[in-house]
Parts: structure tokens; sequence; C-alpha cells
């Protein structure tokens, strides 16, 4: 057996916070001989069984290697997943950035990614009760790094040619609520910027609309180096199904954000999630759902079938029958579909700056993917007028 085929392997599901994660794990995992890491989801039945799935292909693969899972469905999904043949053993979500915890020497430094975005996580767990959600289970409370902790990490990557940093988080807009101070994260997003001129792009996961803070706002509405693609946990577009999850805004908050950030920069991508077939919801509720992706024209959608987790209050609700789930999901991703083309269409002729990645297509400012030419290297930003579109890609 080669080398390479000995070497660590971490194999990631779910978030960007997890993919963040991943690549501290792989630091952490240098030199470590026939070892495979399953970094796992369980925000869904789904993501549980996509985790399932990916466990018995990685022993399929490395039939000889020790295979350990981490991740949030280690800790919500322990009974079943420590079952598995396949697995040989199981780390907590919380301490799987913990050197003890994998019985390695404890390291410092980060290693390059191979990837042309860093992905860094700010910010884990969650203080909130949304009633559909488990990953609370699996995290735990929020906690922030400092501002000083996150630009020493910044600094690694940019030490290893990142052009773009993304930063993550399980509850991205809570970032700071536990500091002396209680900073708010355009705080962190402005010493960053300060920090490092040199930084081509920043950009921001999936954030909580109703705490996006007056210095975050403005910094979203007039940095040319945040990128112009704002990412909501919206959840929903009808006001009673948002409060029976529990959520914190109204249809009629995240309206108002969308347009008053549009006001200031016409080209905002939006993006949002979106649960589909959430316990009573009906016609009605479902059509307002529908339309608020046309009136925030939501061109990055992620839409998730409703499905009950473990101990959470709105698997007790009355439930919606699952083929009608299904169906609801695909009207709405064949709304989101519809406008994406649309979206792509109006970038055609236009010159876009991309960065390219590795699999020989990038991603401009507002997140439109694009096919990159032959020859241009992976890390580089360059500018590409596309002249068609196809299947989500710009050609």
């Amino acid at each position: 057996m080669s080398s390479a085929a000995k070497s660590a392997e971490v194999i990631t599901l779910g978030c960007r916070l997890n993919l963040a994660e991943s690549e501290r794990i792989r630091a952490m995992l240098v030199g470590e001989s026939d070892l495979v890491v399953v970094n796992s989801c369980a925000v869904t039945s789904e993501a549980v069984r996509q985790t399932r799935q990916a466990i018995r292909r990685a022993r399929r693969d490395r039939p000889t290697a020790r295979l350990l899972v981490t991740g949030c469905a280690a800790d919500i999904e322990r009974d079943q997943l420590s079952a598995m043949p396949e697995v040989d053993g199981l780390i907590a979500n919380t301490q799987k950035l913990d050197a003890r915890a994998w019985n390695v020497p404890q390291t410092a430094h980060l290693i390059p990614s191979g990837h042309t975005r860093a992905f860094i996580a700010v910010q884990n767990g969650c203080d909130h009760a949304c009633t559909f959600c488990v990953i609370p289970q699996g995290r735990g409370p929020s906690r922030s790094l400092t501002i000083q902790q996150v630009l020493t990490e910044v600094a690694s990557y940019m030490e290893c040619g990142a052009p773009e940093i993304v930063l993550t988080g399980v509850d991205v807009t809570s970032w700071g609520h536990d500091l002396p101070g209680t900073p708010p994260l355009g705080q962190l997003v402005q010493a960053i910027l300060d920090e490092f001129p040199a930084l081509h792009r920043l950009r921001m996961s999936s954030l909580d609309g109703i705490e996006i803070d007056p210095l975050l706002f403005e910094l979203f509405a007039a940095e040319p180096r945040v990128m112009p693609h704002l990412h909501l946990s919206l959840q929903h577009g009808h006001d009673l199904i948002l409060k029976r999850m529990k959520r914190r805004h109204l249809r009629r908050n995240a309206v108002d954000l969308v347009a008053r950030l549009r006001d200031r920069r016409p080209d905002l991508a939006m993006g949002a999630d979106l649960i589909a077939g959430f316990p009573t919801e009906d016609d009605a509720m479902h059509a307002a759902n529908l339309s608020i992706i046309e009136e925030l024209n939501i061109i990055h959608g992620h839409i998730f079938p409703y499905s009950p987790r473990p101990n959470t209050p709105a698997a007790r609700m009355p439930q919606v029958a699952k083929p009608i789930i299904k169906q609801r999901a695909a009207e709405l991703r064949g709304k989101v579909s519809q406008l994406r083309a649309e979206w792509l269409a109006n970038h055609v002729g236009i010159p876009l700056e991309v960065l390219a990645e590795k699999d020989g297509t990038g991603y401009s400012p507002d997140f439109a993917r694009v096919a990159v030419p032959d020859g241009v290297a992976a890390g580089t930003i360059t500018t590409i007028t596309p002249t068609s579109h196809d299947k989500g890609l710009l050609l």
C-alpha cells in the first residue's frame, strides 16, 4: 500500500463550519497513518442518512483503516453510529478540535488547505431554541473566538496564499455576545479589513438578519472587499410558521433589510435557508414561502424538506405528509432555479472578477459560478466575460 493511501483522510459532511473544522482536524492528524475521520452532520434525517452512507463507503474504500466519527451526528445519533460495525470509535463534537481527544501532539499551526477560500470558524454553538433544530444538542452554547484569535488564524491562511476568507459558525451573528463588552460582528469584520489591507475578499456565511448590527450593515452596503453576497438564515416566509419555529424575525424584517441593503448596493446577491413542509404548514403558508423567494430575489437557495429531529418541539407538532413536503420542496427549488437562470443571464457580456478554483470553475464576488479557461491557476483572480450560461454555470 502506498504512503499516500496510508495518510489520514478527513471526510466532511454538512455546513461550512464543518469544512473549517475539518481543516484543523487534518492539520492535527498530519503524519497519522491508516486513519479515516468522518466529520458528520445531523441537521436533517437526510444528513444522518448521508453520514451513514459515507461511513460505509469509507470502510469499503479503506478496509484496514481505523475509522473514527465526529461532528454533530456523533453526539445526536451516538447510539446508532456506535452500533455500526464499520465504526471504530466516536469523538465528541465539542472535543474534536482538542488534540488530546485524538491522542496526538498539540499543534498550533495550520496547513495549506488546497482550497482558494479559507473557512474560519469564528463562533461555535447556539444559545437559541428554534423548535425544529437539533444542532444545539450537538454543538452546545455559543462560544466566540476573540478578535486576536481570529486575526491570527486569518494571518495563517494569508501566509498560505488564500485570496478569500469566509467567516463561518453555527450562529455567526451571535459572535461576541460572550466576550467582554459584547462586541458586535461588524467590529470583527472591520478589524480583519484594517489588519489585512492585502486581503482581496471577505465573505460571510449564513447570517441571522435580525442581528446584523449597524457597522456590519454599512460594511455590506459600502465596503468593496466584503463580497456582495448575503445568505440569510430565513427559514420561512410566513409569520405564523416563523413564530412556531421560534425565530426572532418576521417576514417584514427580512424584506426591509434586503430593500435597505439593495438601495445602497444594487448588485447584492441574496441567498437563504428555507424549510419546506414545517409542521402545521398549509397551502397558504407554503404560498408565502414561495412568494418570499421572488420578493427577495433569492438566487442562492438552500431548501430543506422538514424532517423531525430527536427531542425537538417541532417533532411533537402536527406533521405534514411526506409526499406533500417533497412536492413543496420541489416547488421552492423550482422557483429558486428560475430566478437563478434569469440572474445568470444578466451576467452574460459583463466582465467579472473570478476567483479560480481547482476544479476548472470559479466564483464571482456575488457567488456566481463561472467556467474558468484552461491555464488559469487555482487561487488566481482573473477577469472573465461570460458569453452564455447552462445548468447554473456561466460559460
